[in-house]
């Protein structure tokens, strides 16, 4: 485990135990540190902390400052994740619904809003427990029709969404297009989507861009190196002359995945239900 990770997670569970005793029961890393490729300067710590009852007001306070005290510890990597309890884990996304959840290092108060299915199948499969049983040993909801349902769903609301606002250059969309950090997001995110509606599992950024590389034509490995080398922090020029030019191959490399991803989950459904066409 990378030496900040450890620091940030002992500094966390630290002050966790000593604002609230007993509170947190388990605590389990998914994201880009159980899939192996965190980067220090840009990955975020990703968590599922575990309570034995929902987050009452008085244990919401006391999580406030834990993470407030966490920030001013260190600001980045943001420690960013969800509360639930072992029902919730075992019960899936559409039971935890309504837990307390960090964002770029800030608590936020439980929602309505429904968690994706995706954090539950990282930690069954790939979950770091720093506190608590192994996940071999837990209960943890897993569904992997649910997933691709949520995957093929989440790439037109979400991506798709995104995508169309980019379009857009004279807008807050379009200028984040121009970005790095936006070639990187855009082309490994749908390839992420791409790569489990293909295989049924699960994969990091770098692992997306080994799976667009593999799966797509030459025409896109421009686009994709390109990603995967800011994603590393080399050295050296940019493999596109200007930003527009790279913001022109970022969308047009998001809108071919979505479509190519989409046909995945229709032969999926067509496999399921005995309707695929014959050759």
């Amino acid at each position: 485990m990378h030496p900040l990770v450890e620091d940030v997670v002992g500094s966390y569970l630290a002050l966790v135990d000593a604002e609230a005793d007993g509170l947190v029961q388990g605590l389990y890393l998914e994201g880009s540190v159980a899939l192996g490729d965190f980067r220090p300067h840009t990955s975020d710590i990703d968590f599922v902390a575990v309570t034995a009852d929902p987050v009452d007001a008085t244990a919401l306070a006391a999580l406030e400052r834990v993470h407030a005290r966490l920030r001013e510890h260190r600001r980045r990597p943001f420690f960013d994740g969800v509360y639930m309890t072992w029902h919730h884990l075992a019960g899936g996304p559409a039971v935890a619904a309504a837990g307390p959840t960090s964002h770029e290092g800030r608590l936020r108060a439980p929602g309505n809003g429904q968690q994706s299915p995706v954090t539950w199948h990282t930690l069954a499969r790939y979950g770091v427990a720093y506190r608590g049983p192994a996940t071999a040993d837990l209960d943890i909801w897993t569904d992997p029709e649910n997933l691709a349902a949520w995957q093929n769903a989440n790439l037109d609301q979400y991506w798709g969404r995104l995508l169309t606002r980019a379009s857009r250059l004279p807008s807050k969309f379009g200028l984040f297009a121009l970005t790095r950090y936006a070639a990187v997001w855009t082309v490994t995110g749908v390839s992420r989507l791409h790569y489990t509606l293909a295989t049924g599992d699960i994969t990091s950024k770098e692992g997306a861009g080994h799976h667009a590389l593999q799966n797509f034509p030459d025409r896109w490995h421009r686009v994709v190196n390109e990603s995967l080398r800011i994603r590393r922090a080399q050295p050296g020029r940019s493999l596109y002359r200007s930003p527009l030019t790279r913001r022109r191959d970022v969308l047009a490399f998001g809108e071919m995945v979505i479509t190519d991803a989409h046909r995945l989950y229709t032969n999926r459904l067509r496999r399921r239900t005995g309707t695929e066409p014959e050759n």
